[in-house]
């Protein structure tokens, strides 16, 4: 795409289209001056002959007929031209058809016929065909672009799409396609024709060297060559025991040996001496868990009846949740990845990268919220990453249409230019300048070029201008003029209004234009303003997400995609060769749908009160998740494949034959029932095929992932087969009416439509992302992110593993991608109550994993993590009731338990000890140190007795009485000390229950021990238990109590309010207790009047 294009701005709906130049030398100018000759039939580019000249269909009159109209108008119109009724002759590179009259000056051999039993790899030929047969969004186009197809033959090489040595792939083998008709002819394997009696067949190295182009010495050596590393191959896997490399059963598709084919990712087993016994506690736990549930039912507590019932209903709730968490946690591995394989395989020495292009995604909505230097510090780390720079491509999303990210991207592609060369040169890490810049160490440190520290010091002037600039910008943007921003040729702001303002699209880094100050190429960088209009659903960021992916897949059409929120920025400049060894690794990668990275902060104080980090779920939950079927998405730091967002099912790994064995056959020992059960087998079978017939339609590639080696099965009859599957009219349910992005969709392995116009192209992007598109597709239901939640991670990755795809967990040595987190109170709430609404939201969907998704290929294990990530909010309610029990007990002198018997004392203590040794020995096998895990128990009370409670309320009231709740976005920085956000203290009702709770339970202590006191030792043998009860919910909510009270000297005015509040009731309670009058049974003494004395 042309970086100096301008930003592209319009609306499909309303048939408007504008260029706005950056640098004013021009108006605005609508797209359509950009266009050449059109078609007269269907509206397109006429485009150029083979020969790079006009296309001419009649040589009578020239009327302006497309190759694509004058093609079908041979093959199935009336072969005549529709101005002059003069038959269409033959042009060179045309096929033959019936009719045509020999032309003596036309030698086209190779397309005289027209082989439709093309090679399932060729997808990009019927890409190209279906794009010119339907695109009819206008007529406009680039004249020097070429609108022909040229569609080469694609010759299969014998080494798995790999050069092998040094043999160019001209020299590879051609096998003979048929041999007829007075003459030998030699076709590529993929180009046979059915109606012929040969067939192609596979290559007999004793009778085709000949034809094969090979030297018999050479062809012996490469045999015996292969043959030695094949039993090499042999013995490790007998060594092995057997078992494949990775576990997956693809075992008979591993490669040959070398270094560059080995494996790119290994799985690392937890030790056995660590993993096995985490699993007998589990069962042990498991055990008393049921022996302690049978002594609380069979044992009630008569004069606390309704305590005692409460309580036993909350805990066995609670038995219910740890299963939900604990068993998917069963099979916890590692990965270890092998960048120097991947290089030795896809980055050959001397030719061009192999590697899978990338495009990334960065979301922002309000830059006042989302500061525009952390959104630019994430783009220049995306621009500067280690990978090569044709096939990155950057698109950044402003949700919120404002001027000012606009323009702070326009200053970070200037900037870009500078920063990144400056990376490369000195291998630097991170490559975000803020938090490079930041780093405390000692920067001359292994650096050995003596330019560097003068290079350093210039680049931290530079960075420190940039800061300024956008600073003034931000300092700009916070008066708005009464007739709203004006772009410097003096056109109004497209995006004055946020709710109404049509798409916009600006390259501003692009194949032209797009160049550092060394002169090297950078990559793409896109910024993408989705039109939005009253009336319609926009459905917030998944919406927007969606709209980058039609956007990618019409301007570069990567077939991977990362994902990154706006203050998530790239860590370890290698992160995308990490994923890669996941996603292109020949045996791993076909099944594989994401590969997620964890979740790491910048910012966070050293104690972490709140368990902002979360390290228990991304370095215990995912682990335990990946040895199952794989992580579920968390919403940024994720690398999709971009097929497995379009709803296709994953590819289905052919079974090997079962062994064979010395017992008796089935007919032996039901030879009568034999009959019966093979019609119940068939017809089953029968009703699997209809009930499934749907979903492959829609939900399964044509050119499927299985089998790609192969040509179609049926020639002719297959191609037919396959264009019934992908008919017009269930493309554009699915996908929408844009004939580009529909044709984008066939390309299994990504690639740009090289037929269409860039001028075609951005008119075809502004359309993708208008607000009316996804009307009446399956986007959002079954396509992209789905909709219907705000935590549209969790049920996007959701739908995609009962797709049958499975994901995969990467924790690189350096961390991939670092983010801010909100680390106080207030905030880190809110952000756990928009989480908590989700699930609840799902909870109360048709995509509950309670009941959605059986007969697809979700794991069972799989479901339960996901079921406990949508039903954990409900836990707050029998949270907040057994948090209360404490103050209840100790203020009436009632308890939820009876008088313990020796027995009933053995399985409380059991339950505690095997409470603590499942902890512990988690901690052991994952790393993760007992101060995350404490602060994680803690906040999972906090969090479960304020976000959690309000989100189910929320939930409900948003399902069942249609009341929506807008989630705040969190705020992205922090102030200008360090961790001073963590003293802010906004007052939210979120932290009105806890407050109570903990007062309460204070109050309950007081009262106890005063009870105590007046009641003598006898009762101090009670009060224990209520005390350890009471002091279990005090410490979980000390974190909570922290924040409450701030910094010190600084008691914020509502803790004043409610501790006057809570005095009053607390001095009301200590009346009625009345802990120091005696109590006595006797008779009332009266005052007799006597004196005694």
């Amino acid at each position: 795409m042309e970086a100096s294009a301008g930003l592209v701005a319009g609306s499909h709906n309303r048939n408007e289209l504008v260029v706005i130049r950056r640098d004013g030398e021009s108006g605005p100018k609508p797209l359509q001056q950009l266009s050449g000759q059109i078609c007269q039939i269907c509206g397109d580019d006429v485009g150029l002959t083979v020969d790079g000249e006009l296309f001419v269909a009649c040589n009578e009159c020239a009327f302006p007929v497309c190759r694509t109209c004058y093609e079908y108008e041979r093959s199935e119109g009336n072969q005549v031209c529709p101005q002059c009724k003069t038959r269409f002759k033959r042009l060179k590179g045309c096929a033959r058809v019936a009719g045509d009259e020999e032309e003596d000056d036309i030698d086209d051999l190779e397309n005289e016929f027209n082989f439709t039993g093309r090679d399932k790899q060729d997808m990009q030929y019927l890409a190209e065909a279906m794009l010119q047969g339907h695109m009819s969004y206008g007529r406009a186009g680039d004249a020097d672009m070429p609108q022909v197809v040229h569609t080469m033959p694609q010759v299969p090489l014998l080494t798995n799409g790999q050069v092998v040595d040094d043999i160019p792939p001209e020299q590879h083998a051609l096998v003979p396609s048929f041999m007829g008709g007075g003459g030998k002819r030699i076709h590529p394997l993929p180009f046979s024709d059915p109606s012929l009696p040969v067939q192609p067949r596979s290559m007999d190295p004793s009778k085709d060297l000949a034809a094969y182009g090979y030297g018999s010495v050479a062809w012996k050596e490469r045999v015996e060559n292969w043959k030695q590393k094949q039993e090499k191959l042999q013995v490790m896997r007998n060594e092995n025991g057997g078992k494949d490399w990775d576990n997956d059963g693809d075992g008979p598709d591993l490669p040959l040996m070398d270094e560059a084919r080995q494996p790119l990712s290994r799985k690392l087993p937890i030790p056995s001496s660590q993993i096995n016994p985490y699993r007998m506690i589990i069962i042990i736990r498991l055990v008393v868990i049921g022996f302690f549930f049978h002594y609380r039912v069979t044992h009630p507590v008569n004069d606390a009846y309704a305590l005692w019932l409460i309580s036993v209903i909350c805990e066995i709730w609670f038995g219910i949740s740890w299963i939900l968490d604990q068993f998917p946690k069963w099979l916890p591995i590692d990965r270890e990845t092998y960048l120097d394989r991947l290089s030795l395989r896809y980055e050959k020495e001397g030719q061009p990268s192999q590697l899978c292009p990338v495009d990334l995604f960065v979301s922002t909505v309000d830059p006042l919220k989302e500061p525009p230097l952390v959104t630019a510090n994430t783009v220049l780390s995306i621009l500067a990453v280690d990978y090569p720079v044709d096939k990155v491509s950057c698109y950044v999303s402003d949700d919120g249409a404002a001027m000012l990210t606009f323009e702070a991207l326009s200053e970070t592609s200037e900037f870009a230019r500078k920063w990144v060369p400056f990376c490369k040169k000195f291998n630097i890490e991170p490559r975000a300048p803020e938090w490079y810049f930041a780093q405390k160490i000692d920067y001359l440190k292994d650096k050995v070029l003596p330019s560097f520290v003068k290079e350093r010091r210039a680049m931290k002037r530079e960075y420190e201008e940039f800061k300024v600039r956008i600073n003034a910008l931000v300092a700009k943007a916070q008066k708005v003029p009464e007739e709203g921003w004006t772009m410097q040729d003096g056109t109004p702001w497209p995006g004055n209004n946020v709710r109404d303002h049509p798409g916009m699209i600006q390259v501003f880094l692009g194949q032209s234009g797009g160049h550092d100050t060394d002169g090297n190429e950078l990559p793409r960088l896109v910024y993408v303003s989705r039109e939005k209009r009253p009336g319609f659903n926009h459905h917030k960021k998944a919406g927007a997400m969606n709209s980058l992916v039609r956007v990618s897949a019409v301007l570069t059409n990567a077939p991977y995609l990362l994902n990154l929120d706006c203050d998530h920025y790239i860590n370890n400049s290698k992160a995308l060769r990490e994923a890669m060894c996941f996603m292109m690794d020949p045996l791993l990668g076909k099944k594989v749908c994401y590969v997620q990275f964890p979740q790491r902060f910048d910012g966070i104080d050293r104690h972490d009160r709140y368990a902002n980090r979360n390290t228990v779920f991304f370095d215990i939950n995912m682990k335990g998740l990946d040895g199952i079927q794989g992580p579920i998405y968390v919403g940024t730091g994720c690398v999709f494949r971009r097929h497995a967002l379009y709803g296709y099912d994953a590819p289905k790994t052919k079974k090997p034959p079962t062994r064979t064995c010395n017992c008796l056959p089935k007919w032996c020992c039901c030879g009568c029932c034999s009959g019966k059960k093979k019609k119940k087998a068939a017809k089953a079978k029968q009703e699997k095929k209809k009930r499934n017939s749907r979903r492959h339609e829609l939900g399964a590639p044509v050119f499927a992932l299985e089998g790609i080696e192969g040509g179609i099965e049926g020639g002719v009859e297959g191609i037919e087969r396959a264009k019934s599957v992908l008919s017009d009219q269930k493309l554009e349910k699915k996908f929408g009416q844009s004939p580009v992005f529909v044709a984008s969709t066939l390309l299994e392995d990504g690639g740009a439509l090289k037929s269409a116009s860039p001028a075609s192209l951005l008119k075809e992007a502004i359309h993708v992302i208008s607000c009316g598109y996804e009307d009446k597709t399956d986007w959002g239901k079954e396509v992209g992110w789905i909709y219907g939640s705000v935590t549209e991670d969790i049920l996007t990755g959701f739908k995609m593993h009962c797709h049958g795809w499975r994901s995969i967990y990467c924790i690189p040595s350096r961390t991939a991608f670092k983010g801010s987190a909100p680390i106080n109170l207030s905030d880190r709430l809110n952000q756990v109550l928009r989480w908590a609404l989700g699930s609840v939201e799902i909870f109360l969907s048709r995509h509950c994993p309670l009941w959605y998704g059986y007969g697809g290929g979700l794991k069972w294990l799989e479901r339960l993590s996901y079921i406990n990530a949508t039903v954990y909010p409900w836990t707050s309610i029998p949270l907040l009731a057994y948090c209360t029990l404490p103050a209840v007990c100790l203020l009436t002198g009632k308890f939820i338990t009876p008088e313990l018997s020796n027995v009933a004392s053995l399985w409380f203590l059991s339950l505690f000890i095997c409470i603590f040794a499942t902890g512990i020995l988690e901690m052991r096998w994952s790393g993760v140190g007992i101060d995350d895990w404490w602060r994680n128990e803690q906040f999972w009370v906090i969090g479960g007795v304020s976000a959690h409670l309000f989100a189910v309320f929320q939930g409900l009231l948003k399902v069942l009485a249609g009341i929506d709740t807008n989630f705040t976005v969190t705020s992205k920085a922090g102030d200008d000390a360090e961790f001073s956000e963590l003293y802010i203290f906004k007052w939210t009702a979120l932290l009105i229950p806890p407050t109570t709770l903990l007062i309460i339970n204070l109050i309950g202590v007081v009262a106890g021990v005063s009870n105590a006191i007046n009641n003598g030792y006898e009762s101090w043998g009670p009060l224990f238990g209520k005390l350890f009860f009471a002091f279990w919910v005090i410490v979980h909510l000390y974190p909570f109590l922290k924040g409450l009270l701030g910094r010190q000297n600084r008691t914020p005015t509502i803790i004043i309010v409610w501790s006057i509040l809570l005095a009053s009731i607390f001095s009301l309670l200590w009346v009625r207790i009345d802990p120091f009058l005696a109590k006595s049974d006797g008779p009332v003494l009266e005052e007799c009047g006597l004196d005694c004395n």
